[in-house]
């Protein structure tokens, strides 16, 4: 079973725990290390990083502060609804609590989770469920910690006010001093549990949230279906030959070259995008497309520049591959772009 989030999110989670880590007196240089990131990369509000970088800056806060028994909630506060972006504002306008749950399960991908997370019913009792078997056994304390008092810091922040626990369940082992957990979750959990769970009453879903906007949520959650389908663009074997193919757009890769950088026979890289539902050609068209756009809107180089740095040896052939993607001319393109002002994005 794949594991229960994306390939790639959002950046502000990494920044959130770097920040973590620098407060518990912890160098920048150790947050990030073995991460491939720099100090660069958090200045960014609108970025984006591979999911492992984050598993291994979790990694880093766990090794440097192993006596910090409440690392994960103290990460756990600091996640907001308004840190969610489009996510957050979905949930927020939503008709009520149950509409914004099925919304903010269905939409999970957008969150900075690493539990899969799910909503049951059993009676009179409702639950949120965490589960933890994709995660490594080092950081299931500090990803169960933080995902369940984030999800708790959202529903408050929803409901205006605080939600009273039925159950708390978590199956870590009793740590030796539980004060953090009954501050945090304002009751003792019961620990070694089967399961990591909240439970609230069911009757609770039905309650009418205070800022509900039906127009609102219908446009966040637009947003929400495009950028998942971005992230999805990253995913699988048909992600990797994307990278590659982004790596050295000039060159014309072609499959027998790709496939030889991942390791596969032509015939088997052919095979195994077939069974994602794509194709070798259809994969550069995709990346060819992408970056002349992207091109197009940052101006600075010529048609024919631009032509050339996608491997086209004539400027007839990008035009004709041009009007075939987007219906017009790259230099229609690129005037309506400049005069409206909305580079599309890769």
């Amino acid at each position: 079973m794949p594991p229960p989030w994306p390939a790639r999110r959002s950046i502000i989670s990494v920044q959130l725990l770097t920040q973590l880590g620098l407060d518990l007196g912890l160098s920048l240089d150790r947050c990030l290390h073995g991460t491939g990131l720099t100090p660069v990369h958090l200045t960014g509000l609108n970025g984006e990083v591979e999911a492992a970088c984050e598993l291994q800056l979790i990694a880093n806060l766990v090794e440097a502060l192993p006596q910090v028994g409440d690392l994960g909630l103290q990460a756990g506060r600091r996640y907001h609804l308004t840190t969610y972006g489009a996510w957050g504002y979905a949930i927020l306008s939503s008709a009520n609590v149950r509409q914004a749950a099925e919304l903010g399960l269905r939409y999970h991908g957008l969150t900075y989770a690493f539990t899969r997370i799910s909503l049951n019913v059993e009676g009179a009792v409702a639950s949120l469920c965490f589960d933890d078997q994709a995660l490594q056994p080092a950081l299931q304390d500090f990803i169960v910690q933080r995902d369940m008092l984030a999800a708790l810091v959202v529903v408050r922040e929803l409901l205006c006010s605080r939600l009273p626990l039925l159950a708390l369940e978590l199956r870590q082992a009793a740590p030796a001093d539980a004060s953090p957990f009954i501050a945090a979750f304002g009751q003792a959990p019961r620990f070694g549990a089967a399961h990591n769970r909240l439970g609230f009453s069911a009757d609770l879903l039905d309650n009418p949230l205070p800022r509900a906007d039906p127009q609102l949520v219908q446009a966040c959650e637009l947003q929400c279906q495009a950028l998942l389908a971005r992230h999805q663009l990253h995913q699988g074997l048909a992600g990797r030959v994307r990278q590659l193919l982004l790596q050295s757009p000039g060159q014309l890769a072609d499959m027998e070259q790709l496939a030889s950088q991942l390791h596969l026979s032509s015939r088997t890289l052919r095979r195994r995008l077939l069974d994602e539902g794509t194709h070798f050609r259809g994969l550069q068209d995709e990346v060819r497309q992408a970056l002349a756009e992207e091109l197009l809107a940052a101006g600075g180089l010529s048609l024919e520049e631009i032509a050339e740095r996608l491997g086209y040896g004539e400027l007839s052939n990008f035009i004709h591959a041009f009007k075939r993607w987007k219906g017009t001319t790259p230099g229609r393109y690129q005037r309506a772009t400049t005069a409206f002002g909305q580079p599309p994005a890769i």
